[in-house]
């Protein structure tokens, strides 16, 4: 039984384009009362145009409607729950828009003086000093603008390492349960991928990693907590063996919703890491950003970092140049500053105290839908999980259903669908992770929900392969919209 939504009418609403009829105006302004002037005479008439071709001309209501139906189509952070495993959609709390909107903050400038930004550059290493202690590393770059781009400047970090020491190798080892930015940033930096496979447990093969790592071995990236959720258990081993043949432990900081006040990567082994900010420390996530993936490194790795570098110089910060071993800017200016003031108000908001309940509760929830529906979604992985878990569509594809119908159905019950398919290590993988914000009403509803689903699928197979029922759009043909997509109007 569908709890949270019921049937309701539901609103088709064309594009404002189909909406146009020829003179309406949303506005009206009154005669002028200054002489008149033709732009053409002003401006020359290759600046000037009569009217923008097919423009939309439509009344103030008609907008206001228009946008407010568009509004009600999206489901959103603020709507419920956004189940989607390895991802991190919380909630993010008003507090952090305030204090971004704060006016000197705001309107902070990269090209105004030193002396004017001072402010600004203050939250900056601040907010360096307090992820430098939550990772256990020793210095932070704010620079990268997303999580992608973080891997991709701590690798070229390890790479301008290894270069200074004569010999910057050939390949980087990916567990198989990688995110796929991970190989995609191997081969950008110039690096060979070599795939590590995981053992029964859903760990990378110590042994395998053991046998892989050689002279030509730049460093493993690892995400820890992995994407099954399971925690690196031997990950202290694993450092071990890539130091022990010149290689660097770099980590993929995505996952860090499990371990932040738990754990410090530093203290655990890793030479380099990222963090996104849009996932752990709750800034805006998804729409195409803005992003933030901050990058932490142990001591050795400083002198690589990206320039311009915060000094303190004579009461004062400063932006230093003159860093002659940096792998140099890869971002222009300083990063995505408003994400950084967002991260650094969640940080101060809930203390060290308050980052570890919320660690806390992370677990708990992820924990408690693990228990409540594994009696009807195979579990293909036994090991203890922490911020997500991973089922798979084992039982249902029986009946001809799979994760992806099951996720269509999901909509129907009033939810985001969780992450689809992935990891690929996970044949069918249905990918959940519900974060610290939901409470248990919410996650009752959405284990209802599920619950149910595994039912129909018992009962009315094709009840599920057709869904979603009771939205605006019915079953779209998805390879047809990703080959031949209509992406312009025209008349």
């Amino acid at each position: 039984m569908i709890k949270k939504v019921r049937a309701h009418v539901n609103q088709n609403e064309p594009l404002l384009f189909e909406r146009s009829s020829p003179g309406k105006r949303g506005y009206q302004l009154p005669p002028l009362d200054v002489p008149a002037i033709d732009p053409a005479t002003a401006l020359g008439p290759q600046n000037t145009r009569a009217e923008i071709a097919d423009f939309p001309e439509v009344s103030e209501v008609e907008a206001i409607r228009h946008f407010t139906r568009l509004s009600t189509h999206n489901y959103a952070i603020d709507l419920g729950l956004y189940p989607l495993g390895s991802c991190t959609m919380k909630y993010n709390p008003r507090v952090n828009e305030h204090v971004a909107r704060i006016e000197g903050l705001a309107w902070a400038h990269p090209y105004q003086p030193e002396s004017l930004g001072q402010g600004i550059m203050e939250v900056m290493a601040t907010l360096e000093q307090m992820l430098a202690e939550i990772t256990g590393m020793d210095a932070v770059t704010l620079q990268p603008a997303a999580g992608a781009h973080g891997e991709f400047t701590g690798i070229l970090m390890v790479r301008a390492l290894l270069q200074s020491q004569g010999h910057p190798r050939k390949k980087l080892l990916i567990p198989d349960s990688a995110h796929g930015t991970n190989p995609a940033t191997a081969t950008m930096a110039g690096y060979a991928v070599e795939n590590i496979k995981s053992n029964a447990l859903g760990m990378v093969d110590v042994d395998e990693l053991s046998r892989s790592v050689d002279e030509d071995v730049a460093a493993l990236m690892l995400t820890n907590p992995n994407t099954l959720g399971v925690f690196e258990e031997n990950i202290t081993r694993i450092a071990e063996i890539l130091h022990a043949k010149g290689a660097q432990l770099y980590m993929d900081g995505a996952n860090m919703n499990a371990l932040v006040g738990i754990a410090r990567p530093g203290d655990f082994g890793a030479d380099v890491m990222h963090l996104n900010l849009h996932k752990t420390f709750s800034t805006p996530h998804g729409g195409g950003g803005p992003g933030s993936g901050p990058v932490a490194v142990k001591r050795h790795l400083i002198p690589y970092l990206p320039k311009p570098r915060l000094a303190r110089v004579n009461d004062r910060w400063s932006w230093n140049y003159d860093l002659p071993q940096s792998i140099g800017r890869v971002r222009a200016f300083y990063g995505n500053v408003g994400m950084h003031v967002r991260a650094l108000a969640y940080i101060m908001a809930h203390g060290g105290d308050g980052l570890r309940n919320a660690t806390l509760d992370a677990v708990l929830n992820s924990n408690y839908l693990r228990v409540l529906l594994e009696p009807y979604y195979d579990l293909p992985h036994q090991s203890p999980t922490l911020h997500e878990c991973v089922f798979s569509d084992a039982r249902q594809a029986k009946r001809g259903v799979r994760t992806g119908d099951i996720a269509k159905r999901l909509i129907d019950y009033g939810f985001h669908p969780y992450t689809v398919s992935f990891p690929l290590i996970v044949p069918g993988a249905m990918m959940i992770e519900p974060t610290e914000t939901e409470g248990k009403a919410e996650l009752d509803l959405f284990v209802d929900a599920l619950i149910s689903i595994a039912k129909e699928i018992e009962e009315t197979p094709d009840l599920v392969l057709s869904a979603p029922h009771d939205t605006r759009t019915s079953r779209v043909d998805e390879v047809g919209a990703a080959r031949k997509p209509i992406l312009r109007w025209k008349p």
